[in-house]
């Protein structure tokens, strides 16, 4: 999954989450590519990470404070426009999105745009906050695909402990309900928090016999691509979308017949 596109080998994030790096991930032959989503003054959804213009662009301001009419002059690196998701969602109909919901104000407008173009089975809802999850997922007309917040992995890596020993009798009485990954199809974490691992054998386990994908954040060396594939994880997010391609073909992985999108 291509993290914000994919920006070169350079990997300085010069042109994150515009057009032209989503367009370079497609070239590339991905099919999964991974974005944010903010809301200007006047609802229009963004492919955009921060809150702010000041990061990433050549002007200045508190995106859902200011209209897109003065957003959408603003340039990335400054040099591409800030997408639309509805752009995003149009030039390519056939790509996957990761979705994080970056604030409240995004969760109306993000559950509009996939509302009316009937994007259901082409997204993944993510975002740090769970409330902010269930409340576009609780909103939308048909289900999606989601990924859970931090107080549910949290929760998981916690109760993980008992899932080997309990997970049997737990399945059976009541399937995934009667964890803490009811409703989540995926876990999308980093390798490691601070010095915690969080994935671990003991943890991609317990989270595949839930049914739940493991999808890690960051790796964007081949070592650690490598490393992570041959434990076992089922997607990896990353900058380097050049280098993960050249991983799965290396083992064997890379789709075939190629990207349909390219």
């Amino acid at each position: 999954m291509a993290h914000r596109g994919f920006s070169g080998p350079d990997g300085n994030h010069r042109i994150e989450n515009s057009m032209r790096a989503f367009q370079a991930a497609v070239d590339l032959g991905l099919m999964y590519v991974e974005t944010d989503v903010h809301a200007t003054a006047d609802g229009v959804l963004l492919a955009f990470h921060d809150e702010t213009l000041d990061r990433v662009t050549d002007s200045r301001g508190v995106i859902s404070g200011l209209p897109w009419s003065q957003v959408s002059r603003a340039k990335i690196g400054g040099q591409e426009p800030i997408p639309r998701l509805e752009d995003l969602l149009a030039r390519w109909p056939d790509l996957r999105i990761n979705i994080d919901v970056k604030s409240a104000h995004a969760i109306a407008p993000t559950v509009e745009l996939i509302d009316r173009m009937q994007a259901h089975d082409r997204v993944c809802i993510a975002s740090f906050s769970d409330t902010r999850r269930r409340a576009v997922v609780r909103r939308l007309a048909r289900p999606v695909a989601v990924s859970a917040g931090q107080g549910t992995i949290a929760r998981f890596v916690v109760g993980g402990q008992w899932l080997p020993r309990a997970l049997d009798s737990v399945l059976g009485a009541t399937g995934r309900a009667g964890t803490p990954l009811h409703g989540i199809d995926c876990l999308q974490v980093p390798e490691r928090a601070g010095r915690l691992t969080v994935v671990t054998p003991h943890f991609l386990r317990a989270a595949h016999r839930l049914g739940v994908q493991v999808h890690v954040w960051t790796p964007n060396d081949v070592p650690s691509m490598h490393r992570l594939l041959d434990l076992g994880v089922d997607g990896i997010i990353t900058d380097r979308a050049d280098l993960l391609k050249q991983v799965l073909r290396q083992r064997g992985q890379w789709p075939s017949p190629p990207n349909p999108l390219v």
